[in-house]
């Protein structure tokens, strides 16, 4: 766990981020929402593009499936040091009153606290940390252990999600039904960044960086980002705890 110097306790508004530009057109259904559709960036690791000629696929490494996702799996050994932070979705059919899709896989992936993705990034090219899958349980949920994720130039703070149809088909980016970005808001990030240590670069970056100039979430309305935007309740001693509502048109 990293260290802090201060503790404040909080609740997320909107927020959000991610990578290249994205087709945003969220729309409500009952007390749901269907997520719009986001890039899924440069650094997928779902076997849709390569680094140095060769694929890079996450999902076919062996431990994928788990829940906490601060360490390597398979043959590598690295851990991503960073506050903690618990997250669960609850994934539900947004075309169907909002029920709860059991049997999904969830995929998620975001940066460390300095703004490093594993398998692409310098220095991380050999780790698969802060990537994980997960199967929805018969309410619809999976929660992941991982780090509260810092901040690079350019994007607002983020995590990258798609959703597969069953743990079968979840092994390559051709099965995927969803594409989405979860959103953390700007509060609670700029408490974590000035109170924990190692995400010192974070605050720079998030200082030069806004929602309305985010090249993924800035087309969305408010309603629509405060959707897509993790709610989190936590403080900068004992990390945070996150919990977001998915909604897919199933």
């Amino acid at each position: 766990m990293s260290s802090a110097s201060s503790s404040s306790s909080s609740s997320s508004s909107s927020s959000a981020s991610s990578s290249s530009s994205s087709s945003s057109s969220s729309s409500t259904s009952g007390t749901c929402t269907t997520f719009s559709n986001e890039t899924e960036g440069p650094y997928p690791g779902d076997g849709s593009n390569t680094v140095s000629g060769s694929v890079v696929n996450a999902l076919a490494i062996s431990g994928i499936n788990r829940s906490d996702i601060r360490t390597s799996v398979g043959s590598a050994s690295g851990t991503a040091p960073g506050l903690p932070l618990q997250l669960t979705i609850t994934l539900v059919n947004s075309n169907g009153g909002c029920a709860a899709l059991a049997g999904y896989v969830i995929y998620i992936w975001h940066c460390t606290r300095d703004g490093l993705y594993s398998l692409y990034s310098t220095g991380a090219t050999t780790q698969n940390y802060l990537r994980g899958i997960q199967v929805t349980d018969a309410n619809g949920q999976v929660t992941f252990t991982t780090i509260f994720p810092g901040c690079y130039t350019g994007r607002m703070p983020h995590i990258h999600v798609e959703v597969y149809p069953s743990l079968a088909s979840a092994t390559s980016y051709a099965n995927k039904v969803k594409t989405t970005q979860f959103a953390l808001d700007r509060a609670t990030c700029t408490t974590v960044y000035a109170n924990v240590s190692g995400y010192s670069s974070s605050t720079t970056a998030l200082n030069g960086i806004t929602f309305a100039s985010d090249n993924v979430f800035s087309d969305l309305s408010s309603s629509q980002l405060a959707a897509q935007t993790i709610a989190l309740n936590g403080d900068t001693t004992n990390g945070y705890t996150g919990t977001i509502t998915l909604g897919i048109s199933a």
